[in-house]
């Protein structure tokens, strides 16, 4: 396991959008811009059951992700590690990435039914 360092908790605590990829059933890359936290151990980040990410991380959990600092796009954080869902707290969470994005109190783009999850990724290899 790699350990983030306080630079990296500090620029994952900042609203800065991070690429995710996940493998695909037939191997090929599949790539998606999220909202990113960190719990200071693991990066996290919050989907939908049944989205092709979530199905991907299912079938085979391992994820690289990739991001870079809006103030200076010289400076990247770049990892790769595996992946679990999390059910429990997901809501909430949401709710929580909602605010340090968007600056509102709930997450206004809810569909109907859908069942949230946090993807927990610990990290494996980290660069930057």
């Amino acid at each position: 396991m790699a350990k983030l360092t306080d630079r990296h908790i500090e620029l994952l605590g900042r609203p800065v959008f991070a690429h995710v990829a996940t493998v695909m059933p037939d191997g090929t890359p599949q790539s998606t811009p999220v909202w990113i936290d960190t719990d200071g151990e693991a990066v996290l980040f919050n989907t939908a059951r049944g989205r092709t990410k979530a199905r991907n991380i299912e079938r085979q959990p391992v994820v690289a992700i990739s991001l870079v600092n809006d103030e200076n796009p010289y400076e990247m954080l770049q990892l790769r590690g595996r992946a679990e869902l999390i059910d429990e707290g997901a809501d909430a969470h949401i709710d929580r990435m909602a605010k340090k994005y968007l600056g509102q109190d709930s997450y206004p783009f809810r569909q109907p039914g859908e069942q949230r999850v946090i993807v927990r990724v610990t990290p494996e290899a980290i660069v930057g």
